[in-house]
């Protein structure tokens, strides 16, 4: 067996050349590079914004650093990310072209679409990143990150929810006149529980309470109730000043606050949005959106990484100007049609797979046209 042979034509059909990991090298250098110089000048103003609001709250330099900074970073670096890339395909593509590079390419007949397939390799390193890190990483931080903005830099923060109810179990609903966070308390509570479309039991009383110090889930403390269960013509009536039970809900089930589906994972937040819809609760828009968007967010990687080659790939005599203006009016644009779906997909009922997607089946029309156009 001949190996020189074997070796020399696995060489041939290699599908990274030196050439594909210069381009894959420069593209995601630029790309950790544009995060570290924008990010670290987001955190300067950030800073500058709100180091009033946190001394005069007296937030500890832990609490400021390790809980908010700490998790600011890696969550704002990615949600820009689609910003980032765009920004370092145009940045350094140009410079190949500047320097005729790309022309020096083509020139050995390689094609503008095997030219692609290093942006490509590069972008779907990034799309993988960033989804595993959205998905299952930055969502644990976010918790101690939206705990610091709820407590010392957002103003009027709804403590409280009233008028809840829920289904439970199967045929078991749940109501809550008032219930405060605060001390996980609820008033007006009742339990019913429904066979065949007739209510035969009613546990009615003042305060339910979330015991917090259980180890066991969905232990409450119910005070001053009556229960009223209905045995054919018959019914039996008994109270009491306390009653420890097991009820299937907890108080993020009907209390939600602001940025509470970015701290959940992409499979605790299926679940989550699974179990709500079974239990009849409405409010939950926001997380099915967010569900969602995780994933287009990572493929948008792909759709602007072929917008940023194709519009940065000619050589041009005033530079990067005119394609980092036209890239940044796209990428506007696309930040603009993101924010603008999701709106409609919470307030104008909207279905939030589409209000996800839609900017990326927008921009994949948009993304061809410039790959049409593209110098071969």
């Amino acid at each position: 067996m001949n190996w020189q042979r074997i070796k020399d034509r696995l060489a041939d059909h290699n599908p990274v050349t030196r050439l594909d990991r210069y381009i894959i090298w420069k593209f995601l250098g630029t790309y950790f590079f544009s995060i570290i110089l924008i990010i670290s000048i987001a955190v300067v103003f950030d800073i500058n914004e709100n180091i009033d609001k946190f001394l005069s709250k007296n937030a500890t330099m832990k609490e400021i650093f390790l809980d908010y900074y700490l998790n600011f970073v890696p969550y704002y670096s990615n949600l820009f990310s689609q910003l980032f890339v765009f920004i370092s395909v145009i940045f350094f593509t140009t410079k190949l072209a500047e320097n005729s590079e790309i022309i020096a390419m083509m020139s050995t007949g390689l094609s503008y679409r095997r030219l692609m397939r290093p942006y490509m390799i590069a972008a779907a390193f990034i799309a993988i990143f960033t989804f595993v890190m959205g998905s299952y990483v930055i969502p644990h931080g976010n918790v101690k990150r939206v705990e610091f903005e709820n407590k010392y830099k957002r103003k009027n923060v709804v403590t409280y929810a009233t008028n809840v109810q829920l289904e439970v179990d199967t045929g078991v609903i749940a109501y809550i006149g008032r219930y405060e966070n605060s001390m996980k308390l609820g008033y007006d509570f009742r339990l019913d529980k429904i066979i065949n479309k007739k209510i035969v039991s009613t546990l009615q009383a003042h305060t339910i309470q979330y015991d917090s110090l259980s180890e066991e889930p969905y232990h409450w403390i119910i005070s001053n109730y009556q229960e009223r269960n209905l045995q054919g013509m018959r019914e039996v009536i008994s109270s009491g000043q306390r009653l420890d039970t097991l009820i299937k809900m907890e108080p993020q089930d009907f209390l939600i606050t602001k940025g509470q589906q970015e701290t959940l994972s992409t499979p605790e937040l299926a679940k989550y949005i699974e179990r709500q819809k079974q239990r009849g609760f409405a409010n939950i828009k926001e997380f099915e959106v967010e569900y969602w968007k995780r994933g287009a967010s990572s493929f948008a990687t792909f759709i602007l990484t072929l917008i940023g080659v194709s519009i940065s790939a000619r050589k041009r005599k005033n530079g990067m100007g005119i394609a980092l203006g036209i890239g940044l009016a796209l990428i506007l644009s696309y930040i603009m049609f993101q924010t603008v779906s999701s709106t409609f997909a919470v307030n104008a009922n909207m279905h939030p797979a589409l209000a996800a997607w839609l900017p990326n089946i927008i921009f994949s029309f948009i993304a061809f046209y410039f790959y049409k156009k593209a110098p071969r």
